[in-house]
């Protein structure tokens, strides 16, 4: 096991052993805990208890944050002609069709966010491998493949973000940066938990949110109470 830094040990020593925060506190206390130069992300993992092999239980979905994600994600609009201005107002980085498709095809992926049209999707089929191991691959589930692409686009430049459980039942996102407020911090994690919520899957069965744990890019976790969010 890797020895733990002085700044590791430092922040660890804030977190008390076997305690379960509230949002609140757990969204104070990353702040305090976080240590890097740089403005860390802010993620929250929820173990869920659910059985992802099975169709019947899987958790997939779509919520917007209230206050973003403080990222610029990048977006490009695969659209025909007719949508691109369209898509260029709303805020795509990149608009366009056939040159973006080539580009893709020789493994260009900069990109955080794809946005297109149910009658461009049948383009796409055949570039699964480079988009689907990556989470690019656009999906109606999602809002990603819609005739109106600059809604689409606006969503996802607002904070709009989507999500699924891995093979571990864990739901993993990120929800914002350390320069956030915790009070900001607590309404974008309260969001996407509610949000699960509402997804829980008929089929669950026992206790659906068994742990939260939010932490940033180089601090330790903090575990939540999930009776108290």
């Amino acid at each position: 096991m890797a020895k733990l830094t002085k700044k590791q040990k430092e922040a660890a020593s804030k977190i008390e052993k076997n305690k379960l925060y509230t949002l609140k506190d757990a969204s104070a206390l990353i702040k305090t805990v976080a240590s890097a130069k740089f403005d860390e992300s802010v993620d929250i993992a929820v173990r869920l208890g659910v059985d992802p092999r099975k169709a019947n239980q899987m958790v997939r979905g779509v919520v917007t944050l209230p206050h973003g994600t403080g990222k610029d994600v990048r977006v490009l609009a695969l659209v025909t002609p007719d949508k691109e201005a369209e898509a260029k107002a709303a805020g795509a980085d990149h608009v366009g069709l056939d040159d973006y498709l080539q580009k893709i095809k020789d493994g260009w992926t900069d990109i955080d966010v794809i946005i297109t049209m149910p009658a461009v999707m049948g383009k796409l089929g055949p570039l699964g491998r480079v988009l689907g191991p990556r989470g690019l691959m656009p999906n109606p589930k999602t809002g990603t493949v819609t005739m109106d692409v600059a809604k689409a686009v606006q969503e996802v430049k607002s904070g709009k973000i989507d999500f699924k459980v891995d093979k571990t039942g864990i739901v993993h996102a990120g929800i914002g940066r350390i320069s956030f407020g915790a009070e900001q911090i607590t309404e974008n994690a309260h969001e996407i938990i509610q949000t699960l919520i509402k997804l829980k899957p008929t089929a669950a069965k026992g206790t659906y949110i068994k742990s939260i744990h939010l932490s940033s890019t180089m601090s330790p976790a903090i575990p939540l109470d999930t009776k108290a969010v």
